[in-house]
């Protein structure tokens, strides 16, 4: 019986996938074998010897520590894409709020309140200060083409609008995905010169902290209206409110609004919307229990942010799956202590992401709790565990 742990209130479309004779799940349990989290903090949790994996349902991993993870041999995942469609439909509303200054509109005719008959013609006196530009025929910069990006890109090239587009990474199964009119720009410089609206689409790490800084916005046109729905990290507020004053930016909509935006004129703030919707939280939970159930009981990867993806059908009797460091020579120790106790590999997958790699053996034979240990002993195996046919 697989225990998990739920951090979070999990959408019941995901919890309906463990079979339950199989599988139990609860907020509090001892000893689990996975994690289902969202929001909550990992950071300062105790991670018991049981647990084999974490699964975030979402896309965002920062609640959760990744490299303590890694060198514990728990596999951490997330779910990119499930939330995507919700996500991408606010983008959308976003870039028709920067343009056609409904927000203000809406502030300023609710502050109308109590004039009584008066409010028609207020309404239409009034009506000229939240004037703006149609998005048709406008041109739009999408920085980073994931799942989301694409899919504001299309949409976007759908409402007549000229997309172009800028992903030095982009995926195989994203450039499939992307409409065939969306431009590739040779350079991040080269799209926001000419871009009457930029979109961000990226993660935040080291390498993009800050990605939209005083030099960037020197290099954009007057009036750009920037949205962000990616993460607050990315944009720095400082260069940001000089941008505004400046008139560089026309407006900017975010989804991780801070204090000191709450206070800024040509600032939308939303409180991070973009996948509160109930079928994103559905679909999300829905990936990260397929996730979970494919890792335990196959040994299988998908979507692991800490391990390499590693996916081999069951040919053998038994699976022996094994995490270790990413240094020489670990194939040929692990195939050596199988040779010893004269088992026959039937098949073999070996995959490392930076500092760790991962091992699927189906064998023929039977393994026991002496060749698991014997595997555990080898400097740098970080886990060993034994999976039987079923």
């Amino acid at each position: 019986m697989y225990k998990i742990q739920k951090l979070n209130k999990i959408s019941p479309k995901g919890l309906e996938l463990f079979p339950s004779d199989q599988y139990e799940y609860a907020t509090e349990i001892v000893n689990p074998d996975a994690i289902l989290v969202r929001s909550a903090a990992m950071h300062d949790l105790d991670l018991p010897e049981s647990l084999k994996a974490v699964a975030r349902a979402g896309a965002g991993v920062n609640n959760i520590p990744i490299e303590k993870c890694a060198e514990k041999g728990i596999v951490v995942f997330n779910t990119p894409g499930a939330n995507a469609n919700g996500v991408k439909e606010l983008v959308l509303m976003g870039l028709l709020m920067a343009s056609r200054k409904v927000y203000d509109g809406i502030t300023w005719a609710k502050g109308l309140k109590g004039k009584g008959d008066e409010v028609p013609k207020l309404i239409e006196k009034g009506k000229s200060d939240f004037e703006g530009p149609e998005i048709k025929g406008k041109k739009l910069g999408v920085i980073g083409l994931g799942a989301i990006g694409v899919m504001v890109a299309n949409d976007a090239q759908a409402l007549g609008m000229e997309v172009a587009g800028f992903d030095p990474f982009i995926s195989v199964d994203a450039a499939w995905g992307l409409s065939r009119s969306v431009k590739k720009s040779i350079s991040l410089d080269s799209l926001l010169a000419d871009s009457d609206y930029v979109t961000l689409h990226v993660p935040l790490n080291d390498a993009t902290r800050g990605l939209i800084n005083k030099d960037k916005f020197n290099i954009m046109k007057k009036g750009t209206r920037l949205l962000n729905f990616a993460r607050g990290g990315l944009v720095n507020n400082d260069d940001l409110k000089a941008a505004i004053d400046q008139g560089i930016i026309s407006c900017y909509v975010t989804d991780f609004p801070d204090e000191e935006l709450l206070s800024i004129d040509r600032v939308i703030p939303i409180p991070h919307l973009g996948a509160s919707t109930p079928e994103s939280e559905d679909n999300c939970a829905i990936m990260a229990v397929n996730q979970i159930k494919a890792y335990l009981e196959m040994g299988n990867i998908v979507n692991s942010v800490n391990y390499p993806d590693c996916m081999l059908p069951l040919t053998g009797k038994m699976r022996i799956i094994i995490a270790n460091k990413n240094v020489p020579n670990m194939i040929g120790q692990i195939t050596q202590v199988l040779a010893d106790h004269n088992i026959n590999i039937a098949d073999m997958l070996n995959k490392s992401k930076g500092d760790y790699a991962y091992n699927i053996i189906d064998i023929d034979g039977n393994a026991d709790d002496a060749l698991v240990n014997k595997l555990k002993s080898i400097k740098d195996i970080i886990m060993v565990r034994l999976l039987a046919k079923k």
